[in-house]
């Protein structure tokens, strides 16, 4: 008989997990319909305190992106976009969803019985990500005959300076009158205040939940922290995704004072550098349990912390939040970010995933890993791949370089057992 593949620990909450998000997209679908609402798209970490304080519905293409990744229905979808122009070397986020959209096909259909994304009255980003949301908004923009504005952001900052959170505020407040003339009503600074405060206990609860991966062994994986974000995602300003993390705190922390792990005999724990590599998210957490180690943090998930947000001055605190992003931040503050996961988290090594499509969110490729490894002695790895198109991945090689890092992991706790 073959060896038998470690149980997946599932979560109690994730019932009420799914219900978040079928709420999501069914209340969409019918706006959509009926006409019921305005609906805005909105990039993952653009101003959607503000859009739901002025009573839109949001949707977020990147969580879409993420499931055609998931579905694996990317790879088939992406020629399409290439097709009409667009190069496979940018965001296959992009790449897949426009494909997505030219076909027809969404992973929707076969998780909600809707048949399509929902229309968009005005499309609103934020470049703190990269370039690739501006692009992928503005061809969205041309093919709905739709408005189209946002918020550009610093890159590669250092230390924050009072000049950037200015001009950041100030681009957020000009969004309101183009968002009014598509709302047909006025800003109204109570709810938008309302949805400012609801966000931040959302950060704060979001955090709490992350950070319980501290505990030794840890409660979860970062392969189920990527499932669990998406109330962060798609649902923060509202009161469900309040809800919902205190719901999976107390689950975690349930966790914790039983000793149950996330990985039977927890041996090592890594953190995980990058994007997901979302069509093996599956596969990778399985080769991960039977190697005995849990990936217990990431800077991906991080993403969707913001703690920083101020209902009292909601305008330089989303300023704030959205400029001390890690993906916007300089190599300096970066690896001291990593550094102190590491060593908050007792990491014995950190995962490196240089997604082939991903610059931005890829920091394997100006020498990092290797100052980890010489100066602070954390051993690393690097896994090419990508987060949806998994023509760049090679299932096989990963699977063969994992398992080799672990007996280096190994060979250093052997070493280590014998200095006297």
């Amino acid at each position: 008989m073959g060896k038998e593949s470690p149980k997946r620990k599932e979560f109690k909450c994730t019932k009420m997990l799914r219900e978040v998000m079928a709420k999501h997209f069914y209340e969409l679908d019918e706006a959509a319909k009926t006409g019921s609402k305005k609906i805005a798209w909105c990039t993952s970490v653009g101003p959607a305190e503000l859009l739901r304080g002025m009573g839109f519905l949001v949707y977020f293409p990147e969580n879409h992106g993420a499931m055609l990744g998931a579905s694996r229905m990317a790879s088939e979808l992406i020629p399409f976009a290439n097709a009409i122009g667009y190069s496979p070397d940018i965001c296959s986020y992009l790449t897949s969803d426009i494909g997505s959209f030219l076909r027809k096909k969404t992973p929707l259909q076969k998780a909600y019985n809707i048949e399509s994304v929902p229309r968009p009255d005005v499309l609103v980003f934020n470049t703190n990500q990269c370039r690739d949301v501006y692009d992928w908004f503005s061809w969205y923009g041309r093919e709905f005959g739709v408005p189209v504005v946002g918020v550009f952001t610093h890159r590669n900052i250092g230390e924050i300076k009072d000049y950037h959170i200015k001009d950041i505020s100030k681009q957020i407040q000009d969004l309101i009158p183009a968002l009014e003339e598509v709302s047909g009503e006025r800003f109204d600074m109570d709810r938008f205040k309302e949805a400012v405060r609801l966000s931040k206990r959302t950060s704060e609860l979001w955090r709490q939940c992350l950070e319980s991966a501290s505990a030794v062994p840890s409660p979860w994986t970062f392969f189920d922290a990527t499932i669990h974000m998406g109330p962060a995602v798609v649902a923060r300003g509202t009161q469900e995704a309040v809800d919902y993390y205190e719901v999976l705190l107390a689950e975690l922390n349930e966790r914790i004072e039983k000793g149950i792990g996330a990985i039977d005999g927890e041996r090592y724990r890594l953190y995980w550098e990058g994007m997901p590599i979302w069509g093996k998210l599956r596969a990778l957490s399985t080769q991960f349990a039977e190697l005995r180690t849990c990936i217990v943090a990431s800077t991906y998930c991080n993403s969707w912390i913001f703690d920083q947000l101020d209902p009292d001055d909601p305008f330089d605190s989303m300023a704030v939040a959205y400029t001390e992003l890690f993906i916007v931040r300089d190599e300096i503050y970066k690896e001291k970010y990593i550094k102190d996961c590491v060593e908050f988290f007792q990491c014995d090594g950190i995962i490196f995933h240089d997604a082939k499509t991903c610059p931005n969110n890829s920091n394997s490729r100006y020498g990092m890993p290797l100052r980890f490894s010489e100066q602070y002695n954390i051993p690393t790895i690097v896994i090419n791949g990508d987060l949806n198109d998994l023509r760049c991945y090679s299932e096989e090689q990963a699977k063969t370089n994992i398992e080799a890092f672990i007996e280096q992991l190994q060979e250093r706790e052997r070493r280590s057992s014998t200095v006297v």
